[in-house]
């Protein structure tokens, strides 16, 4: 069973792992063909070959989201391979751990690059093709961080708080081509990233598990849920919103 009413192609960045590799699993479950978006473009085509050996079509693309060029060629092949990608989901970020007096100019502009302005590129690139179709979902994956903010994260959390804004202004200008816009901000999901993290100490996973309502950790197929249903036909009249998943750790 799909869940358009006419064959969707999707991209999903940063989607070798973790939280993108369970989104673009699931797209591919619900029906869409998947362009996988990833610097690790071994890991991208590994992850493709799988989406691929499970019945879907999937095509894993090496990609540098703050790439402008690259970025470009990349959607060219995935509209010329697979048709013009009329969802995307923009999962590709890094994350930040560092006093602020200890941020550095240089730090600085590389999370915002990874973060913000590949949300920026990624959109700007794809969003012709969904304005052509006069239908196109967008999925920018945030942080619950920026609800209240993190010490020692502040390039991280002044990044995702722009994708909530970029998330805004884009689905305000849209709305009337047939594209949603929308941001799902993840709380505390059990990813590489974040077991990484941890291991660095920079996190520890069991009290934030303790502080958790549900009493657990996210999983990334919790998120790829949620992502699932805002780029159905039927999310069409929800754009512009802020869809955490966090297990009521923010509400």
């Amino acid at each position: 069973m799909t869940s358009w009413n006419e064959p969707r192609v999707a991209i999903v960045t940063g989607a070798a792992s973790g939280i993108g590799l369970a989104i673009a699993e699931r797209l591919s479950a619900d029906g869409a063909a998947v362009a996988i978006f990833d610097r690790n473009g071994e890991a991208a085509h590994t992850a493709a070959a799988a989406v691929s050996a499970r019945g879907g079509s999937g095509v894993g693309l090496e990609v540098d989201v703050t790439d402008r060029p690259r970025v470009e060629a990349a959607v060219a092949e995935v509209a010329e391979r697979l048709g013009p990608p009329l969802i995307l989901v923009n999962n590709a970020g890094r994350d930040s751990f560092l006093p602020f007096l200890e941020i550095d100019l240089e730090h600085w502009r590389q999370v915002i690059e990874v973060n913000l302005t590949g949300t920026f590129h990624c959109c700007q690139v794809v969003l012709p093709h969904m304005i052509e179709a006069r239908w196109g979902r967008i999925v920018n994956i945030s942080s619950s961080s920026t609800h209240g903010g993190v010490p020692r994260m502040t390039a991280y959390v002044a990044s995702k708080s722009g994708v909530i804004g970029l998330t805004k202004c884009l689905a305000l200008e849209f709305g009337r081509k047939g594209i949603t816009v929308n941001t799902i901000p993840p709380g505390f999901i059990d990813t590489p990233m974040l077991r990484a993290a941890s291991a660095a100490g920079q996190l520890d996973i069991e009290a934030a598990i303790k502080t958790t309502p549900v009493g657990r950790a996210g999983r990334p197929e919790d998120i790829a849920a949620a992502c699932s249903f805002l780029c159905r036909d039927e999310a069409s009249y929800i754009t512009g919103q802020v869809i955490g998943v966090n297990g009521g750790r923010n509400t």
